[in-house]
């Protein structure tokens, strides 16, 4: 409900004629929809008038009854302004807060079940965010015990969906007409699938669950979680109703990060996309298949990277890419320098305007109202249609910061042990959890894989388990028709690496005679591997990259080399050193691998 102090403020603000009680909270809508009232309340009297003019004749016996229905007039008139301009106040401030579009503001508010009566006030199972965390959670709760009830709190108002595809796979539907109502993509084996996990039946409602004997997964979406309190096993909803548990899941993610160049922008939030969900996806796949647009992606990492490749479609989609990021090449924080830049020029293949070293300073609407208009740190302009932000994330720990739960002070995220336990009865998995690896030490890791592996062990443990975190989880990109890899472990461009890479066709076909006599002569490579060190102006077409840390290899990337992960995971899970890695890398079979090999 409305609160009643606020409406008789901003009443009072309108009406009063002392300055000091005018509020800022009036918008200009407000301003021109109570002027439009005004009027109207001006013409009526004029009306009147008119008619009180064509009665003078009449007899003075109805005067007075003429005075009383000019006086109720007046006071009816009076109060359809007064009604009139307190809902254009509400209208105003419930649904045009911090610039956003009506539309948009207002499914914020809805949310699933829509009042909180309707939410299960006692559950075994309590899961706070609705990714894929919480569904590999829930998936092994209910095999490890089938009757168990699972109440899943999400501040979407989706279902458990995939979020990798929004950025690779669901930009190259064929069908254009049915991707936004069916959200499909097609895997990388050719077989299509929805990008969410289940269909709606699969989940029981809110407010069966409870009497359910079968039990089963309730989703109250569009709900948030503001407080744990451990201690009593008690979680508080963002109305302040509460739920009791017996174990709890926070797997509540990471939001993307703004810059401050758009965060202090004005006139400019309907040109910007932050992008994570489906309704981004949503938003920017309805401008870029409106017509030619130029869109600019602010950021070189994964996220920035793979949705200039997705939207260019290796130069065919029509649309001007243009990708600005302050490092020297795309994913610089993770390949080695070389292969960096060797990655950016394959990028600038596609038709993608790359603008390294170089990060948006001031963004404004352009002088047609049409267009973003961003000043450079070094010292370009750019214009754009639409931007979009994709320059990091931030954890979401503001849930276990309210809680009392540790926050890893490097590293961000719930800090948890090996088993993901944060409290007794406290869990945490996917993007927020900061837990202790066995083999690798402390990390947090923001990549599908670890959300399914870790969401799964947390589900596991809190039906009994006690199993520790023991099991790799790998991540893999897609960069275009030349560049696709997986990577397990500690990826990191600060470590020192080592890469071994096949020769290309070039490369071969330019051998001397002598070279290729003196090889005629040694015995036959078993594993037929030519390899070659990073050099200037090579072709990294397909190699593995290790990442050594103390001499032992804690990370692994497999450059166009595909099925490898189950050798990588158990070169990982050895710990030792190892003397030739050349040697290391004739086990990925560098030749003969292929992507769609089974």
């Amino acid at each position: 409900m409305y609160n009643f102090q606020r409406i008789v403020t901003h009443s009072r603000c309108f009406f009063s004629s002392k300055p000091q009680f005018i509020k800022p909270v009036l918008s200009v809508q407000f301003i021109k929809d109570a002027s439009i009232n005004s009027r109207l309340f001006h013409r009526s009297c004029i009306a009147y008038q008119k008619v009180e003019k064509s009665k003078e004749s009449g007899s003075s016996q109805n005067s007075g009854n003429d005075s009383s229905k000019t006086k109720y007039f007046l006071i009816s008139a009076g109060s359809l302004l007064v009604a009139g301009s307190l809902y254009t106040i509400l209208y105003t401030d419930i649904f045009s807060k911090s610039g956003e579009k009506k539309s948009d503001s207002k499914k914020k508010i809805v949310k699933i079940p829509s009042d909180s009566n309707n939410i299960p006030k006692r559950i075994p199972y309590l899961l706070i965010g609705g990714g894929t965390a919480s569904f590999s959670a829930f998936r092994a709760i209910k095999s490890n015990d089938p009757t168990a009830k699972v109440l899943v709190i999400s501040n979407e108002l989706y279902y458990p969906y995939m979020r990798t595809p929004l950025s690779k796979e669901i930009w190259f539907q064929d069908d254009k007409d049915d991707v936004l109502e069916k959200l499909n993509f097609k895997q990388w084996y050719g077989a299509e699938r929805s990008l969410f996990y289940e269909p709606a039946d699969f989940y029981i409602s809110c407010e069966k669950i409870t009497d359910d004997p079968k039990g089963g997964i309730a989703v109250a979406r569009g709900w948030s979680v503001t407080k744990l309190d451990p201690g009593s096993k008690k979680a508080y909803l963002d109305d302040g109703s509460v739920i009791e548990y017996e174990k709890c899941l926070l797997a509540t993610g990471v939001r993307p990060k703004n810059t401050p160049a758009f965060e202090n922008a004005k006139d400019i939030e309907d040109k910007v996309t932050l992008f994570r969900t489906v309704d981004d996806f949503k938003k920017l796949y309805k401008i870029v298949t409106s017509g030619p647009k130029t869109i600019a992606i602010i950021g070189g990492s994964f996220l920035g990277t793979e949705l200039a490749c997705a939207l260019s479609k290796d130069g065919t989609s029509g649309i001007k890419i243009i990708q600005v990021y302050p490092e020297k090449g795309n994913l610089a924080k993770v390949l080695p320098a070389y292969l960096s830049s060797w990655t950016t020029e394959k990028i600038r293949e596609q038709k993608i305007d790359v603008i390294n070293n170089a990060d948006v300073s001031e963004a404004t609407l352009s002088p047609n109202k049409k267009q973003v208009k961003m000043k450079l740190t070094d010292g370009r302009e750019i214009v754009a249609d639409h931007v979009v932000v994709a320059a990091g994330s931030e954890v979401n720990t503001e849930l276990a910061q309210s809680s009392g739960l540790e926050i890893d002070p490097e590293l961000g995220g719930i800090l948890v042990n090996s088993e993901l336990c944060a409290r007794s009865n406290v869990y945490a998995a996917g993007d927020c959890a900061c837990f202790y690896d066995v083999q690798l030490g402390r990390r947090r890791v923001e990549h599908h894989d670890h959300a399914i592996v870790s969401g799964r062990l947390a589900g596991e443990n809190m039906v009994g388990a006690g199993k520790i975190y023991s099991h790799q989880s790998m991540f893999w990109s897609d960069l275009g028709p030349k560049i696709t890899f997986e990577a397990i472990g500690i990826i990191d461009s600060t470590l020192p690496t080592v890469a071994i890479y096949a020769k290309s066709k070039e490369d071969e076909s330019n051998k001397d005679a002598q070279e290729k006599d003196e090889k005629d002569k040694k015995p036959e490579n078993p594993k037929n591997i030519t390899t070659t060190l990073p050099r200037e102006g090579e072709d990294y077409s397909k190699g593995v990259i290790f990442y050594l840390k103390n001499d032992l290899i804690v990370g692994i990337v497999l450059w166009n080399i595909f099925n490898g992960m189950p050798i990588a995971r158990q070169v990982l899970k050895e710990r030792k050193k190892f003397e030739d890695l050349n040697e290391v890398a004739k086990l990925f079979n560098i030749h003969s691998m292929d992507k769609n090999d089974s």
